[in-house]
């Protein structure tokens, strides 16, 4: 048995912890940190980067295959497409590799030991790791868990033979002639939309009345739109009861009480994740919860002291960016800055088709506050960019409060429209008012016009409304 003593141990290297200790380890903090699989976590390896360069490799796809069937308005043909599938992985593998690989270059570079292995508390300060050089006991001042979240395992559904969950379906090596997507949410939707481009039937089932319910009905109307384009078939207030007896297919009760069996080569289950909390040893410590997700405050310090957590342990919005940015805010703690955490928007993106982006709030949920708000909106139909893309589908959003014209939210639907994420929450955590947007001068042609243009017009229409008030106010 090995022992070995650090000022701040970080155990997962996801994006939450290999951000958190890389700015430890360059603050001078000796840091050490545990990880059983390769650096990145779960978005890097199994999740954000694979899956995007699936839907990349899907997006060209399809467009080769459009212009074989003389299907182009640019008046561009090719003949015989084809997809190796098998191909397509081992590109996406070495970029997922690279990447890998810069990871451990920042942890190196910023002098934290990586310690191989899944870590095990023994008490608040102490955890031991069984290496492949045996057992290494770590004691450390203080420790932050990072250890992130897995995919949600239907009882009735077990992963197994058919029954795949997302990071499988990551590593296929052949386009599955039907594909039954479990669950509506931004994953089925991004990998059943991948895969219906590279030629699969796809089937996605929904137990709720439709797909992304998160969102409002505007902005996932033109991914609806968009799925019928591609022949995928949504059934919606559906639930997966099951196997078929002989195992190649999915039984599934729709609301009005009837059965109905869809064939199935792969069967992707994706209802959600689940925080990654057993295994770890987390019952020989006493930390609070909020239901399965370990309990932070302000300054993701947990009810231990010298205890942080950061990332999809702690709750939604289960977002690698957001791990990230609490990893750093932990690590100026640790090195005796005064941080806390007081983000005004996270934004998020699901990379359908197309695109949705969402900063702040959205217009149901600033009105459940108490808000009176004015909303403006532009489609980018009206967009010279937009068309020149032949990708001219879905709008911007923005929302603003009525009295002082500050914008709460903005959100998007659009080809391309998650490179304007920054530019939404940029707006938003800086306090920006509807005259700010406008007062910008947007580069035409570019999709960035609008949002100017989106501004522009929640100011006329505060703008007409309170001409109306004066025009109808009595003479006094």
């Amino acid at each position: 048995m090995k022992a070995m003593s650090c000022k701040l141990l970080v155990i997962g290297a996801g994006p939450g912890g290999y951000v958190c200790a890389t700015r430890a380890g360059q603050r001078g903090i000796d840091t050490v940190i545990v990880e059983a699989e390769r650096p990145g976590g779960t978005c890097l390896n199994v999740g954000c980067i694979p899956s995007k360069a699936l839907i990349h490799a899907a997006d060209e796809y399809d467009k080769v295959v459009r212009f074989a069937a003389g299907d182009s308005a640019l008046g561009i043909s090719a003949a015989d497409p084809r997809i190796d599938l098998a191909k397509t992985m081992r590109w996406k593998d070495e970029i997922v590799g690279r990447l890998n690989g810069g990871v451990a270059g920042l942890l190196k570079n910023a002098a934290v030991k990586v310690v191989q292995g899944w870590a095990q508390f023994r008490d608040g300060k102490t955890v031991e790791v069984e290496t492949e050089t045996g057992l290494q006991v770590i004691h450390a001042e203080q420790v932050v868990i990072a250890t992130g979240a897995r995919p949600v395992e239907l009882s009735a559904l077990p992963f197994g033979g058919r029954v795949i969950s997302s990071t499988e379906a990551l590593a296929l090596r052949q386009v599955p002639d039907r594909l039954v997507v479990v669950g509506g949410g931004y994953i089925g939707l991004e990998l059943g939309t991948a895969f219906a481009k590279m030629g699969s039937q796809v089937t996605i089932v929904e137990a709720l009345p439709r797909i992304m319910p998160q969102y409002d009905a505007a902005l996932t109307r033109p991914v609806e739109t968009r799925l019928r384009q591609l022949g995928v078939d949504v059934l919606t207030n559906a639930k997966a009861t099951g196997l078929t007896p002989s195992g190649d297919g999915l039984t599934v009760e729709t609301s009005d009480g009837q059965r109905k069996v869809l064939a199935a080569d792969k069967i992707l289950v994706v209802v959600g994740r689940a925080p990654l909390t057993a295994g770890w040893g987390l019952e020989m410590l006493d930390l609070d919860t909020d239901g399965p997700f370990l309990r932070i405050d302000e300054h993701c310090r947990t009810s231990m002291r010298g205890i942080y957590a950061i990332g999809d342990v702690t709750g939604e919005p289960m977002l690698a960016h957001r791990a990230s940015a609490q990893g750093e805010m932990v690590a100026a703690i640790v090195a005796g800055e005064k941080r806390t955490w007081d983000s005004v928007c996270i934004p998020a993106i699901c990379f359908t088709d197309p695109e949705i982006v969402v900063a702040g709030l959205l217009p149901d949920a600033a009105r459940a506050i108490g808000l009176e708000i004015r909303i403006g909106m532009a489609p980018f139909q009206a967009n010279g960019r937009a068309l020149t893309l032949g990708q001219d589908a879905g709008f911007i959003r923005v929302v603003a409060r009525a009295d002082n014209h500050l914008i709460v939210g903005i959100q998007g639907v659009g080809a391309g429209i998650a490179e304007l994420s920054a530019a939404f929450s940029t707006a938003i955590e800086m306090g920006a008012r509807l005259e700010d947007i406008t007062a910008v001068i947007h580069a035409h042609p570019s999709q960035s016009e609008t949002l100017m243009e989106a501004a522009r017009n929640a100011l006329d229409h505060s703008q007409r409304n309170h001409a109306r008030q004066i025009h109808t106010q009595p003479a006094t």
